[in-house]
């Protein structure tokens, strides 16, 4: 029968037999499976048995559905691809494809070819630290606990979103995306959607202001 087995960045969280023709994948409880983060739209994706094979289809989701690091709108799957939502990782198995190789197999491609990526706080730092590796598939900016990067919020009640922008690293670079539209700024312009980030690019989240650059 196949199945999904699900990590949360690399930790191992559960398996799921895909027992029935169609599977909703989401944020809100009433999915098949529940992903609980707030960057995983309510219904992300979904998964579904057609003429022998499973696909996944996104569902107009915020932050995009990935097939092997690659951004899909429909895919048609094979054992030992790889589902990315979010920081979560589904990989798509059958009875006759062994757990370590299917968890395995899809890991090379997740490495960059570009240099390694990193941000350093250039104002306003959230805490002592003053440099970030991008070494995560999403590396989040905000103030909850999902968030690697913290940023110090502005205003006399210091408000702001808890999860504000998203970096993910693609084989082609890294990525920066809003979560909360406009509130982040990209080289001093409001972000209002995705952009590829360059040496020397520079992030504001509300008052702390960071460089991305390419570690050489």
């Amino acid at each position: 029968m196949p199945k999904l087995m699900i990590k949360f960045e690399a930790a191992f969280m559960k398996e799921v037999k895909l027992d029935k023709p169609a599977f909703t994948i989401g944020r809100k409880p009433d999915n098949d499976i529940a992903l609980d983060n707030a960057a995983v739209s309510g219904h992300h994706c979904k998964m579904y048995e057609s003429g022998g094979t499973w696909f996944v289809e996104d569902l107009n989701s915020t932050n995009g559905t990935f097939v092997n690091n690659k951004k899909v709108l429909k895919a048609g799957l094979k054992p030992g691809d790889s589902i990315t939502v979010v920081k979560y990782t589904l990989v798509f198995a059958d009875e006759n494809t062994a757990v370590g190789s299917a968890k395995e197999a899809p890991l090379p491609a997740q490495k960059p070819k570009t240099p390694q990526g990193a941000l350093e706080v250039l104002e306003n730092p959230a805490d002592d630290r003053k440099e970030f590796d991008l070494t995560a598939l999403s590396t989040y900016i905000g103030k909850s606990a999902q968030a690697a990067v913290p940023y110090k919020a502005g205003g006399l009640f210091g408000g702001g979103p808890e999860l504000a922008a998203v970096i993910t690293m693609r084989p082609e670079g890294y990525y920066l995306n809003p979560i909360k539209e406009g509130y982040g700024k990209y080289n001093g312009n409001p972000l209002t959607e995705k952009v590829m980030l360059k040496d020397d690019d520079t992030i504001e989240v509300g008052n702390t202001r960071f460089r991305f650059f390419l570690r050489k």
